[in-house]
């Protein structure tokens, strides 16, 4: 039996404005062309004209118009992979919509998103997404935004029965609730999840029913009737406006085609089910309205629906016209220009810094010079942070612009990237990073891709920081350096400083970044020495290396608490005769490759080192490179050198033992100089 099958919806005292015959009209209009962009693009499909896959709307209708009414153009919706509809009631061009599913360069997104992540950031749709509840999370990042900028804007975050059982509904609820967000959590409960029904998926028998758990409203109501979803929606967008929080909302309807059109999914609903949400068709359940209230004739009707047709048959015919897109629309898609190409390395004076006080007042002097920029994170508050990198912000900034969060690292990145796009410039504290794999989906799928799969439009600055690596006896799940995980992503930059003065530098520069930064801070290195470090504001390029020492014999290319035990076992080897140069990457994606095969062709020997595993390691990549790049000047290989394949040990005795030593990078550069 599906939710709410034959039974009467509560009825609910509205506030909204009731809606006249020309509104009415309006919604019914709005329905007709989405199921005609529907059936059309099912026709496509059919013949090879869109390819890949979509996923059709059709039967869902009055949650798209009704739900898309009350918004505003300066509103936000972000939705799923089902998302047409959506779109088109929010304002969208159905000609570069349909465009874009024919993967033209004309497209809404210029044919790099395709159905599943069709958009237009111009009118604030954040993104149809085809991972399966992110929508929650990058809706309370625009809500956050949209509260920091202190306007009146609201929006949606639309997602489907299936992700309502996501960890992220759960984290994204509870955060929009706590900081009274302006968000409508807008559940389009079509019964299945694929192929798997509600009521196997669903513990309790209703989604509405857990908002009372958050402390805010929710309802279910009969997500078929276009009026209905109108008025809860407008009255839950009335509540966000004003400062009461967010609402949750599940409307209940029913796909009448398969999960996609791809899927041939056989047996898992009975002809009987299907014939009779049929019958309860959103369409003709308006019309019949509009006809009993003697507001549209059958003829009437009837020219609705051409018209609505000869609409979607001109955008075929457009979409036919536009051009293939072409490669080169690809690279300048996937990243923003960098803003600190052209950044002037100050001298760093005599005043000095430790690393630690180095980010904070790089993050201090950033928040000082731009009021879109803000701490979000675990503990980030009155203590600031595990580690205290944030100490004192707080009390210097308040908790608007240090924001204090649950333990919820997928809410935190959702909210982070979010607002990203939304034109805020978060930095994100991973508590521990090794929590960053609660965060994957959010920075991999969503950070590193937005701005690739909207068409090379909008921008995501966002910088995710925290401490990473091993030596301070926290064992497994504490002590990882992940680094090559996210150097592997497109669309992501991988910065990991060594020094104070490089961690205010490339931290500011990454925060003024256009693109997401992952900005990695070893936990060693808050407990080093003092070092210079200007008091003014300063970038450093990102993706340009630093040579720590000169030398003839052997280039060292070390990666953070390495660079010290580098520069520390160069030192011991002078004395041997052995001149070793020792290079800093600084920024791990994009390698300053030119730096490393230049010193290369001057020693004619490498040793790469990083605390990282040496299997699958950031070594393994620029030693491959140098390989291609400058072979025929090498006088022995490309040597690596990383920690022990084992996870961090908690004995201090086999930790210094897994974690490559001053020693061990003076036995690698040995060897190199003497094969």
């Amino acid at each position: 039996m599906a939710a709410n099958d034959g039974a009467p919806y509560p009825l609910a005292t509205r506030n909204a404005p009731k809606l006249d015959d020309a509104e009415l009209k309006q919604l019914l209009k709005t329905m007709l062309v989405i199921r005609s962009f529907e059936t059309t693009t099912s026709a496509l499909f059919q013949s090879g004209l869109v390819k890949g896959t979509a996923h059709s709307s059709v039967g869902q209708e009055a949650v798209a118009a009704g739900g898309g009414y009350p918004l505003l153009r300066s509103d936000f919706i972000a939705t799923h992979h089902r998302g047409h509809g959506h779109c088109i009631a929010k304002g969208a061009d159905v000609s570069r919509m349909m465009a874009e599913l024919l993967g033209r360069r004309d497209g809404i997104c210029g044919g790099l998103g395709g159905s599943m992540h069709i958009a237009d950031i111009g009118l604030n749709i954040i993104g149809a997404n085809g991972i399966v509840g992110a929508s929650m999370g990058l809706g309370v990042g625009a809500a956050l935004a949209a509260k920091q900028r202190k306007s009146t804007d609201a929006g949606i975050a639309i997602f489907g029965d299936g992700g309502a059982n996501e960890g992220i509904f759960h984290e994204a609820l509870n955060m929009a609730a706590l900081w009274k967000l302006p968000i409508v959590f807008l559940c389009e409960n079509n019964q299945y999840g694929l192929s798997t029904s509600f009521a196997e998926a669903t513990a309790g028998g209703s989604i509405s029913a857990r908002a009372a758990g958050y402390g805010v409203p929710g309802e279910t109501i009969d997500g078929n009737d276009v009026v209905a979803v109108y008025a809860a929606v407008d009255e839950a967008i009335a509540r966000a406006r004003a400062g009461e929080g967010p609402t949750l909302i599940e409307a209940i309807t029913y796909r009448h085609g398969d999960h996609s059109m791809r899927a041939n999914l056989p047996g898992y609903r009975e002809d009987e089910e299907v014939e009779r949400w049929k019958a309860m068709d959103p369409i003709t359940r308006c019309a019949k309205l509009m006809k009993d209230r003697g507001a549209l004739t059958d003829a009437e009707f009837a020219d609705m629906v051409a018209e609505a047709e000869a609409t979607i048959n001109a955008a075929v015919e457009f979409a036919k016209n536009s051009p293939e897109p072409d490669l080169d629309m690809l690279m300048p898609a996937v990243s923003a220009p960098s803003n600190s190409a052209n950044a002037i390395e100050p001298a760093p004076g005599t005043r000095e810094l430790t690393y630690l006080e180095a980010l904070k007042e790089a993050m201090a002097q950033e928040m000082e010079r731009d009021e879109s920029v803000f701490v979000i994170g675990e503990d980030v508050g009155h203590i600031g942070g595990t580690f205290g990198v944030t100490r004192g912000l707080f009390q210097r900034f308040g908790k608007d612009r240090l924001i204090n969060t649950p333990i919820s690292e997928m809410a935190i990145a959702g909210a982070a990237v979010g607002s990203a796009i939304c034109g805020r410039r978060p930095i994100a504290e991973i508590q521990i990073f090794d929590f960053v794999t609660f965060m994957m989906d959010m920075i991999v799928n969503q950070a590193a891709k937005l701005r690739y799969m909207l068409g090379g439009t909008p921008t995501v600055p966002v910088v995710f920081r925290g401490p990473q690596g091993g030596g301070i006896r926290l064992a497994a799940q504490h002590s990882q350096s992940l680094e090559a995980w996210f150097a592997h992503v497109p669309g992501l930059i991988v910065v990991a400083p060594s020094t104070p003065y490089d961690a205010k530098g490339l931290l500011i520069s990454s925060i003024r970044d256009d693109n997401p930064v992952m900005f990695l801070e070893h936990k060693l290195l808050y407990l080093g020495q003092t070092a210079p470090v200007p008091e003014a504001p300063y970038q450093i390029p990102i993706g340009k290396a630093d040579i720590k020492r000169a030398g003839t014999d052997v280039t060292v290319i070390a990666t953070q608490v390495m660079v010290e035990r580098a520069l520390s076992a160069a030192e011991v080897l002078a004395r041997e005769n052995i001149s070793v140069e020792v290079i800093d990457p600084r920024t791990l994606r994009p390698l300053d490759m030119d730096c490393f095969i230049n010193s290369v062709k001057k020693t004619h020997r490498c040793v790469v080192v990083h605390e990282a595993w040496r299997t699958g390691g950031l070594g393994g990549e620029i030693a491959a490179q140098i390989n291609e790049l400058a072979f025929d000047w090498l006088d022995a290989p490309v040597e690596r050198l990383g920690a022990m394949e084992v996870p961090m040990p908690y004995n201090d005795k086999l930790e210094r033992a897994v974690i490559p030593s001053q020693n061990a990078i003076a036995d690698a550069i040995r060897r190199v100089c003497y094969r």
